[in-house]
């Protein structure tokens, strides 16, 4: 992971350079730089409006970046054309904060319509797939189900199952517990620290909960006022931050 760097590496899967966003006449995204290599498991901390979510909102294409360029396995995301655009979307599965499942559909249903429609997985592979990750997720039982029969963790399993179903390279979460009751929580983040240890997708994660990002990361970035200020491995981030602006950060939400 890089914050600063223009030499590209030979594992580097993700890049932002000199990536600028504006809405109106508020600049989220300040000439932004950096980089993720690939495997990683990278939290980017900071205060709300600092520019965390969009980043993955311009990961999934659902943004445009102002200024600059956005680089997936060295597939141009931005500037591109939309075919090459959603080429390299297809590496990056997002699970967001308000689960996004489709209530008219069962829990299959709703993990396998992606992987038929875009990655053209015939049905009884695509349910195969899904019926193993619903397995991984605790929730193998509740195939048949509709979102609105399950809890707000089961429908966030569900969500994390949804995105892992399209084999993404790239696993990008938003703030994934927060729209969870606090009882609910442990039960998510324990499964998620199960995918990071046991397979080789890399995350990029925005969350509010410093004991997880302890947790999972290799690398932790803080950032503040759309640029990142500071990043290093979490026990220096967590335990010996060498800016003032994340000391007082951490002073606050730990």
């Amino acid at each position: 992971m890089s914050a600063d760097t223009n030499a590209t590496t030979p594992d580097e899967l993700i890049r932002f350079e000199n990536v600028t966003k504006r809405f109106g006449d508020s600049t989220v995204l300040d000439d932004l730089c950096f980089s993720v290599r690939s495997g990683r498991h990278v939290t980017l901390i900071g205060p709300s409006g600092s520019g965390k979510t969009t980043i993955l909102r311009l990961l999934m294409t659902l943004e445009t970046p102002d200024e600059g360029t956005i680089q997936v396995n060295g597939s141009r995301l931005f500037p591109a054309a939309e075919k090459e655009r959603r080429e390299a979307r297809k590496k990056i599965g997002m699970v967001f904060q308000q689960f996004n499942l489709f209530p008219n559909m069962t829990v299959l249903r709703n993990i396998t319509e992606a992987p038929v429609r875009v990655l053209g997985l015939s049905k009884d592979e695509a349910e195969a797939r899904a019926r193993e990750l619903l397995d991984l997720v605790g929730l193998g039982d509740r195939a048949d189900a509709k979102p609105t029969q399950l809890s707000g963790g089961q429908q966030q399993r569900v969500a994390i199952a949804r995105a892992l179903a399209m084999r993404p390279q790239v696993l990008l979460l938003d703030e994934v517990t927060s729209a969870l009751d606090p009882e609910l929580v442990a039960g998510v983040l324990d499964l998620l620290r199960d995918i990071a240890r046991t397979t080789d997708i890399t995350m990029v994660c925005v969350t509010h909960e410093m004991n997880f990002a302890r947790d999972i990361s290799d690398d932790v970035l803080m950032f503040d006022s759309g640029k990142v200020i500071e990043s290093g491995p979490p026990e220096k981030i967590f335990s010996d931050p060498e800016h003032e602006r994340t000391r007082e950060f951490l002073g606050a939400v730990l």
